[in-house]
């Protein structure tokens, strides 16, 4: 007689399994998050059965020659950026964003491009109909593109699919969370049911030689929804990025095996689609035909790329008790450390002032060398006076107000120089060599010289 599956609870947030329901994880201090689900073997596909008797593996040394992985280009240029200089076949991508951020129709742009150069593409659609992504590829121009195109959310179905016939160089599955095998008694979108077809999934490419493009939902703080073993899966993790207020979107890779993590690439959402920013400095510069206290440019770096950016501050009297501190596209401890310094090393206090800091153009800077631009801004806006509009700033702020060197310094300054800028404010130690680059450069050790010079506050 065979056994009756067990039941398992599972948290929904971090796949942690207990024996009962609670009504928090303790793994991850959820609450609610516990869900009952059935352990029924594994996800057809996998290769896994419940006896199976292993092989010996032969060993091998490190020493021995290496050759970079094969690639293909996908025809548009940013992403090539972001993902190393191209796919690679058989790897496993997963990338994430909020609705309506534009992940569809970058997919859709991503097969046609590939269908139009000869290569093979298929796009599972889980969330819609095929009529609606017809009307989506008609409305890009890209109804002509020979893609492969079917509405299926059948995990086994969708395997013996791509078993048929040539195998496929790309395959996208949108999104990972309709998916569902008939194995697992429990609902799409859980942990089982999503980390049971990322598996078959990945175990596929890596067999056939496919590459996989995996498509996550978000959850409210921006995290991609399911367990994180899902990202320590794949090969490649992908962030979409954007603010519904502009027209641009960051393409970020946070993880990436076959390449730099880190790196970014921007587009613009436009009436056909998706359109690549070759030069996005200048949209994240903002409007700078007028000069304004409370602005400063920092020449910031997003994986190997440079970008210039425009910080602004406004620094406004409080009637509050407890003065207000908004940040949008940076960090707000940073924010709170850097007041901290500038009040008790440069004897400028923001303690009965509102501070707002943004970002221009929707950016977020992750980077400590933002801190001297955000410092020059911060002084500008409280000061009234404004700062020269060719002038640049990086450097990291220690909490004993010295400034830091930034890494590829010269990268940073060459950039600044190409768009124009006349002068650097820049971290005293460090290598500045920009030859050929007409910059002037104001090295400063700490922060009160900032102040006292640039400023005129003692």
């Amino acid at each position: 007689m065979a056994k009756a599956p067990k039941s398992l609870f599972v948290c929904q947030a971090c796949g942690a399994t207990a024996p009962r329901w609670a009504g928090k994880c303790s793994a991850c201090d959820g609450w609610n998050t516990l869900v009952e689900e059935t352990d029924a073997g594994p996800a057809p596909g996998s290769g896994i059965t419940h006896k199976t008797k292993g092989r010996i593996v032969k060993l091998e040394t490190l020493k021995g020659s290496t050759e970079s992985p094969p690639r293909f280009t996908t025809g548009i240029d940013e992403l090539d950026r972001v993902t190393g200089g191209g796919i690679v076949p058989g790897s496993a991508i997963l990338i994430g964003g909020e609705p309506g951020i534009g992940k569809s129709t970058l997919l859709l742009q991503l097969t046609a491009n590939l269908a139009n150069a000869g290569r093979s593409a298929v796009y599972f659609s889980g969330e819609e109909a095929v009529a609606q992504v017809r009307l989506r590829a008609e409305r890009l121009g890209l109804a002509d593109a020979p893609v492969g195109l079917a509405s299926e959310t059948n995990l086994s179905n969708i395997l013996a699919t791509l078993s048929d016939g040539r195998t496929p160089d790309l395959v996208v599955i949108d999104s990972i969370q309709t998916l569902w095998a008939d194995t697992l008694d429990a609902a799409p979108g859980t942990v089982s049911q999503v980390r049971a077809a990322a598996q078959s999934l990945i175990r596929y490419a890596k067999m056939a030689g496919a590459a996989v493009l995996l498509v996550g939902h978000v959850t409210k703080d921006g995290q991609i929804a399911g367990p994180k073993v899902i990202e320590h899966m794949v090969d490649t993790v992908l962030y979409f990025e954007g603010d519904r207020g502009h027209p641009y979107r960051i393409l970020r890779a946070v993880k990436n095996r076959f390449g730099p993590s880190d790196e970014i690439g921007v587009f613009e959402m436009v009436t056909g689609g998706l359109r690549e920013v070759a030069n996005p400095s200048e949209l994240f510069l903002g409007d700078r035909t007028q000069i304004s206290p409370g602005a400063a440019v920092f020449a910031g770096l997003e994986g190997t790329r440079p970008l210039l950016v425009e910080i602004q501050a406004l620094v406004a009297p409080s009637g509050l008790g407890t003065p207000r501190r908004a940040v949008v596209g940076w960090d707000a401890n940073r924010l709170s450390m850097l007041l901290a310094v500038l009040d008790a090393r440069c004897g400028v206090s923001f303690s009965s002032h509102d501070v707002y800091l943004n970002v221009a153009g929707g950016l977020k800077i992750n980077e400590p060398a933002g801190d001297l631009a955000a410092a020059a801004a911060l002084l500008s806006s409280i000061s009234g006076v404004a700062l020269p509009r060719d002038a640049v700033y990086f450097g990291e702020v220690s909490l004993s107000g010295a400034v830091r060197a930034a890494s590829m310094m010269p990268a940073r300054l060459k950039e600044a120089s190409k768009l124009g800028f006349a002068s650097a404010v820049i971290p005293e130690s460090g290598d500045a060599d920009v030859s050929g680059a007409k910059l002037s450069l104001s090295r400063i050790g700490h922060l009160k010289s900032l102040a006292a010079t640039a400023l005129s506050c003692d």
